[in-house]
């Protein structure tokens, strides 16, 4: 009969409290690094994949009313959240015959909308950088309190053999190895998700003049 004691489950059903808190620990890091991953994955393709189509819908219609109502269309876009706030803003100050207050409170405009969507670009993605910093660190604490218990052992039991010790051992590195599964994950996401952020606020930087110059009909 296969002997549980044997595999991972065994190791871990065996390990002392701390141990055990945290590899808890690092399992719920875990679980909300890869909910996170899921989400800002989704969330970012959707900006990304609108705010093209959005753009090129922009440059071959120049009346921006229908921009305007094209962009009701996406939900998700960056860019198009942007224009529809220079737009209602524009349409504001309709009556406003100073060309340069007119731009300069549009730009404002645009400029709290880019700066409300920049943050929940990033909203959460922090999160993914603290476990890939402390979850490699929080196994290895893991991983010397194991040892630490291992040699506490030996000296009660006055026997230094190997099978005395692996056990301890075993269970110990489990505990780095849970680290390094939380944190490498989280790394990569949070690597891929700071480029893809990039990319969308270049683009809103690129293209905000572009919508203001638009919006007042200027060449």
């Amino acid at each position: 009969m296969f002997d549980t004691k044997l595999g991972v489950f065994g190791l871990i059903s065996d390990a002392g409290p701390v141990v055990l808190f945290v590899l808890s620990v690092l399992l719920s890091f875990s679980i909300v690094s890869w909910a996170i991953i899921a989400f800002k994955f989704s969330y970012l393709r959707k900006s990304l994949k609108e705010s093209r189509v959005f753009l090129d819908f922009f440059f071959d219609v120049y009346n921006v009313e229908k921009v305007f109502t094209e962009s009701e269309r996406y939900k998700h876009g960056s860019l198009p959240k942007i224009f529809r706030s220079g737009y209602i803003e524009h349409q504001a100050l309709e009556d406003m015959r100073n060309i340069r207050q007119a731009r300069a409170r549009i730009a404002r405009a645009i400029k709290r909308e880019a700066n409300t969507e920049n943050k929940n670009l990033s909203t959460l993605v922090p999160f993914l950088a603290t476990v890939g910093n402390t979850a490699p660190f929080i196994g290895l604490f893991g991983t010397v309190w194991g040892i630490m218990t291992s040699f506490h052992t030996i000296g009660l039991t006055q026997s230094a053999s190997l099978a005395a010790v692996a056990p301890g051992i075993s269970e110990a590195l489990i505990a780095t190895a849970a680290g390094l599964a939380a944190a490498i994950p989280a790394v990569i996401g949070y690597n891929y998700f700071t480029q893809q952020i990039s990319i969308i606020e270049r683009d809103i930087e690129e293209f905000a003049p572009e919508f203001v110059a638009a919006l007042l009909n200027e060449p």
